[in-house]
């Protein structure tokens, strides 16, 4: 009988053993299984990572592209503008030319002193004066370099003649008090044609 107990307990020892070991394989088994698959996970978090990357990289080339042609379609527009500019500057000065022309038509002298009548052309000549001077300055930006000097030579030539033409028409008056007043009036209406001459022969 004590034999046999021994038996049963060995017997029942390396059975115990022995599901114990299988257990063990068991496990390693399925860890070995699960480690592809994390390692698989880990490959495929990299390919999104990089495939995101790709896609930002993507995005960013064609927000640069939209940028590209943003800024060029701005720099066409800008330069369609400035065409535009150029090209109505003329008829800008042009209506301004008449506006001013309008305006001095209208001037009237506050009594019919000389004094006054004398301060009705220096107010037209200065306004004409500064006008030319304001067109000659856009002329300047217009003009090429070598135009531009051509134009300032003439120039030069036209101021000489302007205040000579003037100084002839008021002998007729000299020594008179007419001669100051007609000698003003003359540089007034020589240089409102001047205006007139370089806006429609030279502006754009």
């Amino acid at each position: 009988m004590k034999k046999r107990k021994m038996r049963i307990i060995l017997l029942t020892a390396i059975l115990a053993i022995l599901l114990a070991a299988c257990e063990n394989s068991s496990e390693a088994s399925s860890t070995a299984a699960d480690e592809p698959s994390q390692d698989n996970s880990t490959s495929e978090g990299t390919n999104n990572t990089d495939s995101t990357e790709r896609a930002a990289n993507d995005d960013s080339a064609e927000t640069g592209n939209h940028e590209t042609n943003e800024q060029t379609d701005a720099t066409e527009e800008d330069n369609g503008s400035a065409d535009n500019t150029a090209a109505s500057m003329k008829e800008t000065y042009l209506k301004k030319l008449n506006e001013t022309k309008s305006e001095m038509e209208n001037l009237e002298a506050t009594d019919p002193s000389t004094y006054a009548m004398k301060k009705v052309e220096n107010d037209r000549y200065d306004t004409w004066d500064e006008l030319l001077n304001e067109i000659y300055g856009v002329l300047k930006k217009q003009l090429p370099a070598e135009e531009m000097d051509q134009l300032r030579n003439e120039q030069r030539d036209w101021i000489e003649h302007r205040d000579d033409a003037a100084k002839d028409a008021s002998l007729k008056y000299e020594g008179g008090t007419q001669e100051q007043l007609e000698y003003v009036a003359v540089l007034a209406d020589l240089t409102k044609k001047r205006c007139y001459t370089l806006v429609e022969e030279y502006m754009q």
